[in-house]
């Protein structure tokens, strides 16, 4: 089985993380670099694992959280769509079965707000983990004073925690978030398509979606 490390090992990966990198610095964007895509791997895999889900699926998971922005180094427009071809040729010529390929370029192509869904366990837990990295570490601007509202937001976040509790069946974002850098209000304004997008795919895991920020439970 292919597996995330050998994944982490592909050039043609590295190439188009470094690249996709590059062309986000250039539009001014948030990280979508080895750190984001680290996180979002790690915490996909954590779902699924957490919620039963077999070895093979977990891995899965892992990968397609690994390579899910890769397609930024095309376009940041229709990413998700370009990343998921890119994804399967790589998985394809590295040997992976067809099965296992498509479960990844699904997720991959259903993860950001503007297009996709979940229509997975793969690409729910994909977008419950990616929709969940807000942290003032994402920030590449190092001049406050030119930070549009989404560097002004993320930011603001100074931790950031994904929990998953089995027994209550339940999925909390638990973000704490500094009011003198931006007001709560501020985070709904810009995140609030995707935080529709976690709860439906924590719908879709059979599990609720919660936002708990500064203490108290908003969601």
């Amino acid at each position: 089985m292919i597996t995330l490390e050998d994944v982490m090992n592909n050039e043609e990966v590295q190439a188009f993380i470094n690249a996709s990198q590059k062309q986000l610095n250039a539009l001014g964007y948030t990280e979508h670099s080895y750190r984001h895509i680290g996180i979002v791997s790690k915490r996909t895999g954590e779902i699924l694992q957490k919620l039963g889900y077999d070895e093979r699926i977990v891995e899965l998971g892992k990968i397609a959280g690994y390579l899910h922005d890769i397609g930024n180094c095309v376009n940041r427009v229709d990413h998700a769509h370009s990343g998921a071809i890119l994804a399967y040729n790589i998985l394809k010529e590295m040997g992976m079965p067809v099965e296992d390929r498509t479960e990844i370029v699904t997720a991959i192509g259903n993860h950001d707000e503007a297009t996709g869904t979940a229509v997975s366990a793969i690409s729910a837990a994909l977008i419950l983990a990616d929709k969940s990295d807000v942290h003032r570490n994402r920030v590449v601007n190092n001049n406050m004073s030119t930070f549009d509202i989404h560097d002004r937001v993320n930011y603001a976040v100074t931790d950031a925690v994904l929990e998953i509790n089995e027994q209550e069946k339940k999925v909390i974002l638990n973000l704490t978030i500094d009011t003198q850098i931006c007001p709560v209000l501020d985070y709904f304004q810009i995140f609030m398509d995707r935080t529709m997008m976690s709860k439906y795919a924590a719908k879709y895991l059979n599990i609720w979606f919660e936002v708990v920020i500064n203490g108290t439970k908003l969601l």
